[in-house]
Order: structure tokens, then C-alpha cells, then sequence
């Protein structure tokens, strides 16, 4: 059964789009699988993500096993389920996993993506005084928390010459997140796409800076230590990260059908769709996980720990296993032209 969320056109039903995502608590989970066979690798997914690309691609025909999909808001509810073994593997940004190593959760990084990081934006209304970074001082911005925006607003900031403390953080899901920037409630949000794209093509704001230079643009695919040791689970999420690479290729030179096929599962307007799809999926390629990216992972997490939000310092090597590396390029890649084709 393919995921159906609310349709998104105006403001009312961009609301209802990201709440039909699931609230704070993080999943919507249903009937929603693909495949056959006596072996059901659970993945954890966010809007538009690995689903969205597989089925574009034709990328879940032939499956040898059944794979059902839970879907989740943002990347710290989903390694939270894979932590607790209600998920085998799921998608998610940069931060998640630091967050996740830093709470001492059983996750493991497998695979990893590098694209561009300018859908990671932090966005102000369109009527906002604000024009550069360094203006953000004593503002309200809302995030959620754990999530790569979290880092790319840290990051920012530092950038800027401010720290986290020179601002007033509203920890929010994006479902409340939109709520309060489209009311007035805070001065700037910091997201991702496709949340960029819907505020950005619906004239409901505008791109203070981005994550671009500040941030390493890396995307995971996070499995359960339990799920790897099974031999036949370890031998599906083979199978399963070989299929979401060459998707992953076949976006990229198809991008316009990626995003009808988006639009139509999700709900998406298709311009927002295929602005999300110009702006950053089609920019990502398939990566090693090896030391330049524990390295870069690493810094995230040092940074959150000195602003004691982690508890205490992470070993990210710890909390990657490369058994899937194969023949790989390094995690240091250059991501494809934006919007290329």
C-alpha cells in the first residue's frame, strides 16, 4: 500500500502535510510494505526519502523479502525506534547519530550519502528586518532538536561570530515549527528539504543563509547492531543499500520523473517537489563510511559537547560499522552539480 499524506497547496494544508507526518512522538506506521518472502526488514523513512527514491526508480520490484516502511518526522524519533529494535535501518541527517551515540543508543552508521548542504537553511518571513546572520542576536529560532538543521544552526551561527547562547532556541517538530513561523511566533526556523522548498515556493519566506561551507552535507542510512548480527537481516540491508545507491543514480538523471513520482506519493505540489529535488537530492552520491567522515562527525559531536547538549564526549568510531563500504569513493566525494541533469 503506497503512503498517502494530506495534499499541500496553500498554508492550512502545508499544516496538515507535515502533521500527517506524525507529531513529536515520531511515527506514522500502517500497512505500508513492499515485497515477499518470510523475512520483513523494518525501515524507518522520512517524507520523501528512501520509499520515494526506491519507488521512482523501480527499485522495489523483485524483492526476495518484504520491507515495511514506518515513517517518521525527523532523524532523532527514528534512531530512538532503531535503538529499540522497532526498526532494522532507517534514513537521517549528519546530527541525528551524534545525538543518538551521545544517549549511549545501540545504532550503527552503514551508509552514507554526500551532497550539497544549501537545503539546510534557516529561514525568516518574508516581511523579517533580518538580512544577515550576524542580526540573528537575541532572535527566536525554532529547530528541532538533534536534527541536522540543529548543527547547521550552530554552525551558522559560529560562522556569524554568535554562539546558540546569543539566541533564543525553540526546540520544535516541523508540523509545530511551521505553526509558529508562519504565526509570528518565532523570527527564523531551521530545516531542511523538502521544508524549504514548501516554505520557499509558497512565498511564505525566505533564506537568511544556509549550511553551505559550514556543515558536511552527509546523509546516513543507520541499522540496529541486533538487525546486523541476524545473517539473513544483514544480508537484506545489503541487498536493500545496494538498491537506494542506484536509485540514488537514476534520480540524478531523472529528476522531473522522481518528482511526479514524489508529488503523487506524498502529496507534494510538484513544483515543490522538483525544487527540492534540483536543490539537493539529485546532488548526492554514494560514499564510504571511513575516516574523513568519522572525523568530520566527530566535530559535531565534540561541538554539541561543549555546549553540553551531549553529556559526555562521543567515540563516533564506535558507532559506525563499514562492512558496506565495498569499492566506494571517499566520504570527501564531491556531490553532483545542483540541479544538474
Amino acid at each position: 500500500m503506497r503512503r498517502h499524506l494530506v495534499p499541500a497547496a496553500l498554508l492550512l494544508p502545508f499544516a496538515l502535510l507535515l502533521t500527517a507526518c506524525g507529531g513529536s512522538a515520531g511515527a506514522h506506521t500502517g500497512s505500508d510494505t513492499d515485497g515477499k518472502g518470510s523475512l520483513t526488514l523494518e525501515v524507518g523513512d522520512q517524507k520523501g526519502g528512501s520509499e520515494a527514491i526506491l519507488q521512482a526508480a523501480g527499485e522495489l520490484k523483485n524483492l526476495t523479502y518484504k520491507i515495511h516502511w514506518s515513517t517518521f518526522t525527523s532523524g532523532p524519533p527514528l534512531l530512538e525506534a532503531v535503538n529499540a529494535k522497532a526498526v532494522d535501518i532507517g534514513g537521517v541527517g549528519n546530527t541525528p547519530p551524534v545525538f543518538a551515540a551521545g544517549a549511549g543508543s545501540k545504532i550503527k552508521v552503514v551508509a552514507a550519502w554526500h551532497g550539497t548542504s544549501i537545503s539546510d537553511a534557516l529561514l525568516v518571513p518574508n516581511g523579517s528586518k533580518l538580512t544577515t546572520p550576524r542580526q540573528l542576536k537575541g532572535t527566536s529560532i525554532a529547530v528541532a532538536q538533534g536534527s541536522s538543521a540543529h548543527y547547521q544552526l550552530v554552525a551558522s551561527l559560529k560562522a556569524a561570530g554568535l554562539s546558540i547562547k546569543d539566541v533564543k532556541v525553540k526546540y520544535l517538530q516541523p508540523a509545530d515549527a511551521l505553526a509558529a513561523f508562519t504565526s509570528g511566533k518565532v523570527d527564523a526556523w531551521a530545516v531542511w528539504d523538502p521544508y524549504t522548498s514548501q516554505v520557499l515556493q509558497a512565498k511564505q519566506g525566505r533564506v537568511l543563509t544556509t549550511g553551505k561551507g559550514v556543515t558536511n552535507g552527509l546523509t546516513f542510512q543507520v541499522a540496529s547492531p541486533t538487525a546486523l548480527a541476524d545473517q539473513k537481516k544483514s544480508a537484506a540491508i545489503k541487498d536493500y543499500l545496494q538498491r537506494l545507491r542506484r536509485a540514488t543514480e537514476w534520480v540524478y538523471g531523472h529528476q522531473e520523473e522522481w518528482a511526479k513520482v514524489w508529488s503523487k506519493d506524498t502529496g507534494l505540489p510538484y513544483d515543490v517537489a522538483l525544487a527540492a529535488v534540483k536543490r539537493s537530492y539529485s546532488t548526492r552520491v554514494s560514499v564510504a563510511v571511513d575516516k574523513p567522515l568519522i572525523a568530520s562527525e566527530q566535530q559535531i559531536a565534540d561541538t554539541f559537547t561543549e555546549l553540553k547538549l551531549i553529556p559526555s564526549k562521543v567515540d563516533f568510531a564506535t558507532f559506525v560499522d563499514t562492512r558496506y563500504n565495498g569499492d566506494l569513493p571517499a566520504s570527501t566525494s564531491a556531490p553532483r552539480t545542483e540541479g544538474g541533469s
